[in-house]
């Protein structure tokens, strides 16, 4: 017991200190407690195949799809209006939203469906993610309060209540509990969050800034007033030819960027984009979408003569063909090639759309224009291929970070397909009567959304998933079975309750809500709501009060733990995103932890008396 209590107290001391990263510190903890011949080498590698842990692998994998498929900042657009511009409506926004589906779904599963909403929302309103995640996972345990099902203790302490023979809890017999706690929540966590969690940008944000945006590309180069897209009909002239039969470099002087075909399924809701550079032995077939660059009037002229029907939209979508800059070296063996002979095309399946040379500008006649030193060219191709550029030459240097370009693309034509996979996720969770566990309905949402196509590849579904976070809750739920094993956590508990049970029933109260929360920061809520139920009834019976506000207590405290990452799983699956210390927490979570319990404790016996 005596190593238990030191190895707790030195992990925890570790985490508040945050010199090391949290996960490193758990796996210590972990292998010392195996060291110590506390724990069997399977009971400490328990939490890597928890279903709590595996569930948050694939919840990272579908919040990942809904914000590559543009469907988060679909939402979150929504929200943004009702917020009219205030960051307090915004705050309040997401914390109620939040609550609400946490009321219905697990709380891992509410901040998994939101956090890539919210994420997005904070960007479009210009905040860092970090002033709303942490009140996010904060809101999801909140919501679990309203209803019956809404966490796993709610349905604890219902069984302990059935099974001593009292009347059993109604579905929104939690309801006035829960609104309680979200307000007061609120009111704590709307100026702490203000003043803890609203970081300056650091130096790697700035770096970041400097890079140019697709969009801001777009603008520099003045893509959009020399490209023009065409749909090729039935009745088109070039319908089946190839591109190199066209010769229009030669008779018109133009030059086709990309070749697009879209189909949609028989329901119109779910669109399939097909894209690809042209090539001299590309064919084109009814209904392609190309996209064509060089003057305009020609280009229209061209259009006309083959029969093409103009698109009014011109702009460029990058899906799975992006573009990036491209500086050329002093020393570059290319320097005074033309651009036409630099094997661009050939070798890196690459197009070069515009060259930036000093203060000009150069889109016109671009094969015969002779490379220079320092020139900056524009390039377009797959973003595989615009990476590969960086990593195979050393006569240029790829200027930003096409990945991260890349990542932030979204797949909007596959929002759809997303959001049918995410509501068919989310009705497995909520309706009893559908026989699949929850675990087994995320691993399914998640494959389904890397085989329809809902990520650019599977290595981008990888990227999604924080493997620190996964790390530290794995790590640290055979915590509980030591402190379990050790007959700590029952030694903690009993004394405490033995030592309050002969003062007013509210002290007691307060000791059992208190006990609980303490616990729950090392011992998973469920299990910390099994331990304290039966300690709760007994000690109600024993002193001949009605055990309803004593079992709420013990839902409350166990489900009440704000003040550390690894107590519940969603204040771990935003540590990253929010980019968290473990104080960050104390500072935010700690009030308010403390605040509902004191609340609770004077407003439980006016709800259920004694």
């Amino acid at each position: 017991m005596t190593i238990t209590l030191i190895i707790l107290i030195t992990t925890i001391i570790l985490f508040v200190t945050g010199r090391i990263r949290a996960d490193i510190v758990a796996l210590c903890a972990l292998t010392t407690l195996i060291i110590a011949g506390i724990l069997t080498p399977g009971e400490a590698l328990s939490g890597f195949s928890s279903t709590v842990v595996i569930m948050m692998v694939g919840l990272f994998v579908v919040g990942g799809a809904i914000l590559q498929t543009g469907l988060a900042k679909a939402a979150s657009q929504r929200i943004m209006k009702l917020a009219a511009g205030s960051d307090t409506k915004l705050f309040i926004l997401v914390v109620v939203v939040t609550a609400v589906i946490g009321a219905f779904i697990s709380n891992t599963g509410t901040v998994a469906l939101m956090m890539p909403i919210v994420v997005s929302m904070a960007v479009q309103a210009g905040m860092r993610p970090g002033r709303l995640l942490m009140p996010l996972a904060f809101a999801s345990s909140l919501g679990g309060m309203l209803t019956l099902i809404g966490t796993p203790p709610n349905l604890v302490i219902q069984d302990a209540l059935t099974g001593a023979g009292y009347a059993p809890l109604k579905f929104f017999s939690f309801l006035p509990v829960g609104l309680i706690c979200l307000a007061v929540a609120i009111m704590v966590m709307l100026p702490l969050s203000k003043l803890f969690l609203y970081k300056k940008k650091g130096e790697a944000d700035k770096a970041a800034n400097n890079h140019k945006s697709l969009e801001e590309l777009v603008k520099e180069y003045r893509l959009e007033s020399t490209l023009r897209r065409y749909k090729i009909k039935s009745s088109s002239a070039v319908k089946g030819k190839t591109v190199a039969e066209l010769n229009l470099r030669r008779v018109y002087g133009l030059s086709i960027l990309e070749i697009r075909s879209e189909s949609t399924d028989r329901s119109g809701l779910i669109r399939n984009v097909r894209q690809s550079l042209a090539g001299p032995d590309s064919i084109l077939n009814e209904g392609d979408i190309i996209y064509l660059t060089g003057d305009t009037a020609v280009m229209d002229r061209f259009a006309k003569d083959n029969n093409l029907k103009r698109l009014d939209r011109n702009n460029m979508d990058f899906y799975d063909i992006g573009i990036a800059e491209i500086v050329l070296m002093p020393m570059a063996k290319l320097i005074g090639s033309r651009l036409k002979n630099s094997g661009f095309r050939e070798r890196y399946d690459i197009n070069v759309l515009g060259i930036k040379r000093g203060d000009s500008y150069i889109q016109s006649e671009l094969p015969d224009e002779k490379l220079q030193s320092g020139d900056v060219l524009l390039v377009q191709g797959k973003w595989s291929n615009i990476s590969k550029l960086d990593d195979q030459e050393t006569d240029w240097v790829v200027l930003g970070q096409p990945e991260e370009q890349a990542s932030k693309v979204t797949l909007n034509y596959k929002a759809p397909l997303a959001a049918i996979i995410m509501l068919a996720m989310v009705a497995t969770m909520v309706f009893d009567f559908i026989p699949i566990a929850p675990v087994t309905a995320v691993m399914a949402a998640g494959l389904l959304m890397v085989l329809t196509g809902c990520f650019r590849n599977v290595e981008a579904a990888y990227k999604t998933i924080n493997w620190e976070s996964i790390v530290l809750i794995a790590a640290m739920m055979p915590m509980s079975v030591a402190l379990e094993k050790t007959g700590t956590s029952a030694l903690i508990s009993h004394s405490l309750v033995s030592s309050l049970g002969s003062m007013s029933p509210t002290v007691l109260l307060a000791g059992i809500y208190f006990t609980t929360s303490l616990l729950t920061m090392f011992i998973s809520n469920t299990a910390t709501a099994v331990l304290m139920s039966p300690i709760a009834m007994t000690a109600a019976q024993e002193i001949g009060i009605s055990p309803y506000p004593m079992l709420f207590a013990v839902t409350l405290g166990a489900s009440m733990c704000f003040a550390s990452p690894f107590s519940t799983p969603p204040n771990a699956l935003v540590m990253h995103a929010g980019e968290y210390t473990f104080t960050d927490y104390v500072k935010v979570g700690l009030p308010l932890q403390l605040v509902i319990g004191i609340a609770m404790t004077f407003l439980l016996p006016l709800l259920f008396p004694f």
